[in-house]
Order: structure tokens, then sequence, then C-alpha cells
């Protein structure tokens, strides 16, 4: 456990140093408010404890046990970490954000769902504190709320710049019909116009199977007239994209020549890597050796493996420790959370945006014979990202 320990500070150091610099040189502070960084800090936890589902006890709990990991990484910083349970409803979490500001809490980190995490977000809004939400909703950022959850602007981000970097520049997506098919259609769009990618076309079309074998004529036809070179896909591995690709590649669409490319994680069942459509494809995933090492000091820390989204519990703490640590009595203000280092978290280098979104360092992954290989590794520092 230690030596994982010893690894896992290496690698966050570079960011941790980056990120002090960055704050000793800076006085200017956001909405939020001054804190005494000489004194523990009380923080507020909010998670679905309470809930009529065991999933959210089970989150709850890994929630908490890797906050408390985090904590027992910080250097210097002093956090009182507070727990309360939303049980998953949006009036409760409510009701519990303004408990914690009148407990005296100084942040909340938490609620995980973006209805919970809004609500949180109006609760307090008049009480100058932020909220760190683990919803990964674009809609419910900004004013006090930032989100921490992964984002499609993340993926598409990451995927179009990679694809320019390969000399494909043409971008076209194909998307459903519902609300994340959108949001990853203008995902990608708002990627190719910040990386000068051509973003040729789009086809879209509804969740069953008889509206996919529909679409796919149509969506063969424009992609071969549009001259697209790379097809981005917001499809999942237990949706549409397993019958989506199938039917592109036997429709015409060699991925030889046509570069899939994926906003969702093509990995999330092991299945899925041994079907033909996908093969060549490119998805992004967390910095794999940061998040391995994560998971293996939770397992040995706490006898259980990480819930999937323990990892954005540490990443606030994290965040928060770093400023706080550097003796920045704005620590807590929207000026000093938005810095332009950012932090080191479970699963890589990140940074909250003032519209309250963050962008996340990713790798970028492509299935070749049934396994999946790291072809651009995630950057280390937003600096060597050259961001």
């Amino acid at each position: 456990m230690f030596a994982l320990l010893k690894s896992l500070r290496k690698i966050m150091r570079p960011v941790g140093a980056l990120t002090a610099v960055a704050l000793l040189a800076a006085c200017q502070t956001g909405g939020g408010p001054t804190i005494n960084t000489g004194r523990a800090v009380p923080v507020a936890l909010l998670v679905p404890g309470g809930s009529e589902k065991p999933s959210d006890t089970l989150l709850a709990r890994s929630l908490e046990n890797a906050a408390r990991l985090a904590i027992s990484d910080l250097n210097g910083a002093k956090i009182d970490l507070r727990i309360y349970n939303t049980a998953g409803d949006a009036s409760q979490a409510a009701v519990v954000a303004r408990e914690a500001v009148n407990d005296g809490a100084k942040l909340i980190l938490g609620p995980l769902y973006s209805h919970s995490s809004s609500a949180a977000g109006v609760a307090v809004a008049g009480r100058n504190v932020n909220v760190l939400s683990f919803s990964n909703n674009p809609a419910i950022a900004g004013n006090n709320v930032f989100i921490l959850g992964a984002t499609f602007q993340n993926a598409a981000d990451r995927l179009v710049s990679y694809s320019m970097a390969t000399g494909r520049t043409d971008v076209m997506v194909v998307h459903d019909s519902g609300v994340a098919g959108e949001l990853g259609r203008a995902s990608v769009a708002n990627a190719a116009a910040k990386y000068g990618a051509n973003f040729v076309a789009s086809e879209v079309y509804d969740l069953s199977q008889n509206s996919i074998v529909q679409a796919t004529p149509n969506i063969t036809k424009t992609a071969r007239e549009s001259g697209a070179d790379t097809i981005i896909m917001n499809a999942t591995v237990d949706g549409a994209l397993p019958l989506l690709t199938q039917l592109m590649s036997e429709n015409g669409l060699d991925p030889q020549k046509f570069q899939y490319a994926g906003l969702t994680r093509w990995d999330a069942l092991p299945g899925t890597l041994a079907l033909p459509g996908v093969q060549g494809g490119w998805f992004t995933l967390p910095d794999p050796g940061v998040k391995n090492q994560f998971e293996a000091r939770y397992q040995a820390a706490f006898g259980e493996a990480p819930h999937a989204l323990a990892h954005l519990s540490y990443d606030g703490i994290a965040a928060v420790g770093a400023l706080i640590a550097a003796g920045d009595k704005g620590a807590l203000t929207a000026a000093s959370l938005t810095q332009p280092n950012g932090f080191a978290g479970a699963s890589g280098v990140f940074r909250l945006k003032a519209d309250g979104t963050n962008e996340r360092g990713l790798a970028v992954a492509q299935i070749v014979n049934n396994e999946v290989l790291i072809v651009s590794p995630a950057p280390r520092s937003f600096l060597d990202a050259g961001l």
C-alpha cells in the first residue's frame, strides 16, 4: 500500500507543484468565502445515502471513502469533512445544503444527480458558497455550481484534436435523436471549431433497431458525399453501438478508410471488444496509470473496489486541499477553483472552467485485435498538453 501511495504521489506531484506556484502568484478572488487556512476548513459532502436504492447506498459509501482517502493524502491542509444524505432527492438535497451552510460549511462537494445538484446550488446561492457537483450534465453548470463529471465535450475535444494530429481533418457525427445525442453533436461541433477541423456532416437516428437499420443508407451516403474521414458517435456499448457499427461497416463504410470514434467508453462491456465493427475504433479514457493506482489504494484501504464514480469525490477534495495547502485564503472562491494549471486527481489531471464545466486530461485508446491499446497517452499537466 505504501509503495502505491508513494508512486501515486510521484505521478501527481508535477501538477501540484505547478498549482502551488500559480496560487502563490495569484491574489484575485471571485465568488466564495474567505477562509483561515491555518484551521480545519469545514466541507460538506452530499451523498445519495438514505435512498431506497441499494446502489445509492453503495455509491454513498464509496464517495465518502474516496473523500477520506484524499484527505489522508493532503500535505499541509486540514479539512473537516461533514457528511449529509440526500436520499437521491432534489428537495432533500436543497434542505441538507442549507443545513450544511448553517452548520458552517464553506464548500459543498456533491451531490451526484443533476436535479439534486441544481437544487443544492439554488439553495445556497445567496450564501456565498460554491458547489462542486459530481454531475456530468453541463446544463446545470454555472453561477455557484461546478461539475466534476466527465462530459461529452471532454471526449470530443480529445478525439477531434487527435484526429487533426493524425491528418484526418473532416469530421462527421452520427447520433441518436435524444438529449444525449444532441449534446454529443454540439460537443463535436464545438471541438471542430476549437481545433480547426471541418465539421462536414451529421446524421441522426431514433433509438430503436428498426430506426438504425433504416438510417444506415443515409449515414453511408452522407459520409461518402461529405468527404468525412472521421465518424464520431455517441452510441453506448449497451445501446446502439454494436448494431450501428456493424451496419455501417456492412453498408460500405470500411473502418480502414473511415475512422470510427466514440464519445463513450467502448470498453465498458468486455464482449464489445470482439465485435468486428469496432475494430480500429477510437475512444477516450482516463489516465490508466493514475486510475489503476487509485483503485489499488482504495481496495487496500477499504477492502473493496471503489465505485466507478468514487474518483470524483477524491478529485474534489484533492483540488480544495491543494488550494488550502498553498495558503490561499480565497481557496474556495471561483477565481481560485478555476485557476488554469488545474489539479491532479484520481484519474488524471483536470481543471474547472469559469462557466462551471471542466476539462480532463484523457488518453486516446484504439481497439486492435480485440484489445485496448493506448495510442495517445493522457497528459500529466495542462502545460504538457499545450492548453
